[in-house]
């Protein structure tokens, strides 16, 4: 009854150690290669290896071994220490390739929205600049115009200044001529008019 009653206590002791865990996937750690065995401690017959960065399923665990399953569906125990929840080197080397591809795309992606639109600045900017340009010679054109303008303006100015000059000079030429014949006239008839008198007396 003593043996019996042991034997139950440790087979209790051992199913509370012993942790289920079925369909979680695991990966072999990044070594050479990883023994596994039959049972589930040191004591147990090797069976064969792991590679490096397999995939197997997680079945059960007890105490420091891990029960899984292969590719090929045969369980095996291995230490737990030599799994791990992440992908191997092996598996996530392919995956970070194709990160690397794709950030490489999005770069040049990237990189061609920018040139697109740096050239797209720049011809706004150029066709900008022809526009400035043409005003500017359009408003130079348009300074020797006014320039011009102005000049002959003046010389229009001095030309009509020359003939008020001019025209104010022969009226005052005319206007002396006329006043002196008025002159003239004013100090001859009075005398001619005294000779006529004088010559009447006489008849």
């Amino acid at each position: 009854m003593l043996c019996a009653g042991l034997l139950g206590s440790l087979l209790t002791v051992g199913f509370a150690t012993q942790v289920q865990a079925e369909g979680k996937d695991r990966w072999v750690t990044d070594t050479l290669s990883t023994y596994v065995r039959s049972g589930p401690t040191d004591g147990y017959r090797i069976v064969g290896t792991l590679k490096s960065g397999q995939k197997v399923e997680l079945l059960t665990t007890q105490g420091d071994y891990s029960q899984v399953r292969g590719s090929s569906g045969d369980s095996v125990w291995i230490p737990s220490a030599d799994l791990q929840e992440v992908p191997g080197q092996a598996e996530r080397l392919p995956q970070l390739t194709q990160q690397v591809a794709d950030l490489s795309a999005q770069l040049k992606t990237i990189d061609d929205d920018w040139k697109t639109k740096v050239q797209g600045m720049q011809e706004t900017l150029d066709s900008r600049k022809k526009l400035v340009d043409e005003l500017e010679a359009r408003t130079k054109d348009l300074n020797a115009q006014l320039t011009d303008a102005q000049s002959e303006l003046r010389s229009t100015q001095a030309k009509l200044g020359d003939e008020n000059n001019q025209v104010l000079m022969r009226y005052m030429v005319y206007g002396g001529s006329i006043a002196g014949a008025g002159l003239l006239l004013g100090l001859i008839l009075p005398a001619l008019t005294r000779g006529r008198k004088r010559n009447d007396r006489w008849f």
